[in-house]
């Protein structure tokens, strides 16, 4: 019965050793876990900051395009009538051309006659 008792009280301590380790390992697992969840919420929380940093430069790039476009449309009205102008100045350009022409036309036909006369 003493045998039996001690073979019974060995068989415990190793059961208990066997506890004491599956603990332990289950115990640095959990640390190896909770480090890899740290490390991935600091890489989440990194990767937020980009990701709002992003989006204000996407708003500030929304904002400068929004003003080029009403520049453009600007400088669009402002070519549009600078066109319009050199249009009218080439029409009338060409209209003084055709009264020039038409005056040494005539100053040719009366320079000849007053200098025969």
């Amino acid at each position: 019965l003493h045998q039996q008792a001690e073979q019974t009280c060995r068989q415990l301590v190793r059961t208990q050793e066997e506890h004491e380790r599956l603990l332990q390992a289950a115990m640095e697992q959990a640390e190896g876990l909770e480090h890899n969840l740290r490390s991935t919420e600091a890489v989440l929380a990194e990767r937020a900051a980009q990701l709002k940093d992003a989006q204000a430069q996407l708003s500030r790039n929304k904002l400068l395009i929004k003003d080029l476009r009403e520049e453009n449309r600007g400088v669009a009205v402002a070519l549009q009538a600078a066109e319009l102008k050199q249009k009218s100045t080439e029409e009338k350009n060409q209209l003084l051309e055709e009264q020039a022409s038409a005056l040494k036309q005539l100053i040719g036909k009366i320079t000849p006659a007053s200098l025969s006369g």
